[in-house]
C-alpha cells in the first residue's frame, strides 16, 4: 500500500456542551498536525446565513438550501458564537436536510490529509461511525455551567449561573432526546470525564488513548501490506 493510498486519520470527539471538547480538539489537532472542524459551527453557519438574508428559520427547504452552500473554511468562532445564532441553530439543527447535508460536507472534510479532528454531538456515531478512534468528552452538568459562567464572567460580562444551569440542562435534553442522530456515545468510543480534570490533564489522557489507537493501526495496515 502506497503512502498516498493511504486513508486520513480521523479522530472523533463528542460531547454536551461545555464539557471541554472544543478546546481540547483544537489541542489535539495541533499536537498531531490534523485539520480541525468544530461541527456545531456549521450549523451556526447556516443559521447566521439564515439571518443575514432575513429569511425564516422555519422552511426546512430554505434551510436545506442553505446548508449546501455553507463554507466550511471560512468559520469564525467568534462571530457565529453569538446568542442568537446559537438560538437559531438549534432551531434547524432538527431538519433532516439539514443535518444530512451539512453531515455529507463534514464527512468531505475528514477525508483530508493526514488526518482530520473532528467535534461534535454525532461524529463517532452518524458522521465518522469507522473513525479509528473515538473520544466521549464529557463533565458534570454542574460543572459545565460553571465553567460557561467563569468564561463570560472572565470576558467582561454578565452572567447568571442558575440561568445558565437550566440552559445546560435543556439543551442536553434537547440533544439527547432528539430522533435524528440523538447525542450519546458510540459502543467503542472512550470515556474522558473532565470533571475534575484540568484541560492539561484531559489532553494527556486524550493522547495516551490516541496514540494506542494509532500504534494499533498501524500495526494492523502493516499486516495487510
Amino acid at each position: 500500500m502506497s503512502l498516498k493510498s493511504k486513508p486520513a486519520i480521523v479522530i472523533a470527539i463528542d460531547g454536551p456542551a461545555a464539557a471541554g471538547k472544543g478546546t481540547l480538539s483544537r489541542q489535539i489537532a495541533d499536537a498531531y498536525g490534523f485539520h480541525h472542524l468544530d461541527t456545531g459551527l456549521t450549523y451556526r453557519a447556516t443559521a447566521k446565513a439564515l439571518l443575514d438574508a432575513g429569511l425564516p428559520l422555519d422552511d426546512e427547504k430554505v434551510a436545506g438550501k442553505m446548508a449546501r452552500e455553507v463554507e466550511l473554511a471560512g468559520l469564525d468562532r467568534d462571530i457565529l458564537s453569538a446568542h442568537a445564532i446559537g438560538e437559531a441553530a438549534s432551531k434547524i439543527a432538527v431538519m433532516p436536510s439539514v443535518r444530512r447535508a451539512l453531515v455529507e460536507a463534514q464527512r468531505a472534510f475528514s477525508l483530508r490529509q493526514p488526518g482530520t479532528v473532528l467535534d461534535g454531538r454525532d461524529i463517532g456515531t452518524v458522521v465518522c461511525p469507522d473513525a479509528p478512534v473515538k473520544l466521549y468528552v464529557t463533565a458534570s452538568a454542574d460543572v459545565r455551567a460553571r465553567r460557561r459562567y467563569d468564561e463570560i464572567v472572565g470576558k467582561g460580562g454578565e452572567a447568571d449561573y442558575g440561568a445558565i444551569f437550566a440552559d445546560v440542562k435543556k439543551r442536553d435534553e434537547r440533544d439527547m432526546g432528539r430522533s435524528d442522530s440523538p447525542l450519546k456515545p458510540a459502543d467503542d468510543a472512550h470515556l474522558l470525564d473532565t470533571s475534575e480534570m484540568s484541560i492539561e490533564a484531559a489532553f494527556r489522557a486524550a493522547k495516551s488513548i490516541i496514540d494506542a489507537a494509532l500504534k494499533r493501526q498501524s500495526s494492523e495496515n502493516s499486516e495487510i501490506e
